[in-house]
């Protein structure tokens, strides 16, 4: 399987260290510009590896060709100059033992390091239906699909009436919309607890034991109720899903019943005025609107992540991961480039050698959130401050960071791009190629139960474009794309 988003192909040195080389994926579709894996712009770590930095049958092929003799580690001029060489040299190997050459395998969009992902085709003549369904399994089945649309979006399968009357149909695919756009509306999809709703869960990361708020747990520090909402918002009556990350408003949820399904409202309140309005330990927002950022400015994601860290490096790493879907920790999204960063003002040590490759991108990526207070009491004197943005907050470090605290920038940087503050991150990331393709990914993961594989990158790449052009940001439109893809359509 392959998912094309921005991630880096790995070089492991003699000594077996393994470094980031950011042109890998790049060079590697530059090579290969018609490779179906290439669809999306650039391959990704799986192509040679299995979890960095260990290679896989395929990237073992490529290791012995590349720059044989040259001294370890690879410049990433160096590495970049190689690796075409690298690739040719290896194309007539077949390094996963199928019969089939790794060319072939990177032509046909299959996996070069797994034997079970051959360029083989089922021959459909007599095999165009599976046994007992009549469904073609060569194409795109409407009768399959709508069965799909009704347990994906609808939580059940179609009556017996529903399933006669789609067959006699002689306008399947408009019937199909029509059933995706009825379920669109349920409380299975939509509602409190429903599909969308528990989406956000990776990224929100829910904790009882510290929500405040109803049904608080025994230290109520915030109310996750909020996140589930605005998420949930942003994913509906397609709504513009950049607010995920550019919302200057909040979103209450009703508690659903027997007679009412959920239904959402955005209000806007300033801190104190939402003080006033929620009163209570946790119970509400104190960001006021110009430092809002959607999701990642919310009360329950600085609790969670944030706490009492004065650079909140695990928090723009969860943004990163959550909503860009790069994960640092795998090396991806690490940005080409030299700069003095990192600059190790909190004394962490992270101009070390196994650690400078990870924190050159990191720590400017953190520097915006770092003026966002979580908790708010000084564990040392007890002092309390207001949860919200505060231009001194690093002043409050000093005693238990040294006064090289006070030197953390506000401003950072997120793909390259200098940002001022927070905001301008997230706008940044709003209309990056990775922010849509995250949010593609992650309903066809829901949907679909897996990654795009190979064969897949050319879908999966109009999906993600199309909802940054035409479908303007509208969840619900991109949908209706992706239950139109043979990846869902095809038995």
């Amino acid at each position: 399987m392959s998912r094309p988003l921005r991630v880096f192909v790995l070089v492991l040195t003699a000594s077996g260290l393994a470094q980031a080389k950011p042109p890998g994926p790049k060079v590697f579709c530059e090579t290969y510009p018609d490779a179906p894996a290439c669809a999306g712009g650039e391959v990704a770590c799986t192509t040679c590896h299995t979890a960095p930095p260990a290679r896989n049958a395929y990237g073992t092929a490529i290791e012995k060709n590349l720059a044989p003799g040259k001294s370890r580690p690879l410049s990433d001029a160096d590495y970049a100059a190689a690796l075409p060489a690298a690739l040719r040299a290896a194309e007539a190997l077949d390094a996963d033992g199928d019969g089939f050459g790794n060319l072939d395998e990177i032509r046909a969009g299959t996996d070069p390091a797994s034997a079970q992902s051959t360029p083989k085709q089922k021959e459909c003549g007599d095999l165009g239906s599976a046994p007992g369904h009549s469904w073609n399994v060569c194409g795109y089945d409407e009768r399959y699909a709508y069965r799909k649309v009704m347990l994906d979006f609808c939580g059940r399968s179609p009556s017996v009436d529903e399933e006669a009357t789609f067959q006699k149909s002689s306008a399947r695919r408009t019937d199909l919309h029509a059933a995706l756009a009825a379920c669109l509306k349920t409380e299975h999809w939509r509602g409190k607890g429903g599909a969308v709703w528990n989406l956000a869960a990776p990224k929100i990361k829910p904790l009882q034991s510290i929500k405040a708020g109803a049904d608080a747990g025994p230290v109520p520090l915030a109310d996750y109720e909020d996140d589930f909402a605005l998420f949930t918002w942003t994913q509906i009556d397609n709504h513009d899903a950049r607010d995920l990350l550019q919302a200057k408003y909040f979103v209450s949820a009703t508690v659903p019943t027997a007679t009412a399904p959920t239904s959402y409202a955005t209000f806007d309140r300033s801190a104190v005025e939402d003080a006033q309005a929620r009163p209570g330990r946790g119970t509400f927002q104190t960001i006021d609107a110009d430092q809002r950022a959607g999701m990642i400015t919310l009360r329950w994601f600085r609790v969670v992540n944030t706490m009492f860290t004065p650079v909140p490096r695990t928090t723009a790493a969860q943004a990163y991961r959550a909503y860009l879907g790069l994960d640092i920790a795998l090396l991806q999204g690490l940005q080409e480039g030299t700069t003095n960063e990192p600059i190790d003002y909190d004394a962490k040590g992270v101009r070390a050698a196994g650690c400078i490759g990870c924190h050159k991108t990191l720590d400017p990526l953190a520097y915006p959130f770092s003026r966002y207070e979580a908790l708010d009491r000084d564990a040392k004197t007890g002092t309390v401050y207001r949860s919200q943005y505060r231009p001194d907050r690093m002043d409050r470090f000093v005693d238990t960071d040294g006064p090289r605290i006070t030197q953390v920038p506000e401003q950072g940087s997120i793909f390259g791009k200098p940002v001022q503050n927070l905001v301008e991150w997230a706008k940044v990331a709003a209309e990056s190629d990775a922010f849509a393709q995250k949010l593609v990914l992650d309903y066809w993961r829901l949907l679909l139960g897996e990654d795009p594989r190979p064969s897949d990158a050319a879908e999966y790449a109009k999906l993600w474009t199309r909802l940054k052009t035409d479908n303007a940001y509208g969840i619900e439109k991109m949908l209706h794309d992706l239950v139109d893809t043979e990846a869902y359509g095809v038995p």
